[in-house]
């Protein structure tokens, strides 16, 4: 059975970081495709970082090239998202995702 848990969410002011961190068990994060997803009120789910094949392919969304960055640890079995220099159009909630598998989500609140 595979779970996928999100952390690292909440409330930060403009300008300032987070970093999501998504612990998955019953899938190996190191041989799956990865990535995170965010869904803000009233928008489509849409992508926002991910990472797949063998060579570590990563793509961004283009409103967070340049301050958002995803990464694995595989002796964790972790996948994270270090995001940078938030903007108020970053709220939304994040959805992890390995291989076919979503987690819960988690709720980044970019707020003054």
């Amino acid at each position: 059975q595979v779970h996928l848990v999100e952390s690292g969410g909440g409330l930060v002011q403009p300008g300032g970081s987070l970093t999501l961190s998504c612990l998955a068990s019953g899938v190996n994060v190191s041989r799956s495709y990865i990535g995170w997803h965010r869904q803000a009120p009233g928008k489509e789910r849409e992508m926002v970082a991910d990472m797949f094949g063998f060579f570590d392919v990563r793509s961004y969304a283009d409103s967070v090239k340049d301050r958002f960055t995803i990464s694995r640890d595989a002796d964790r079995n972790m996948v994270y998202l270090q995001m940078n220099a938030l903007k108020p159009e970053d709220t939304a909630v994040y959805y992890c995702k390995v291989s076919d598998y979503w987690g819960q989500g988690t709720q980044v609140t970019v707020s003054a």
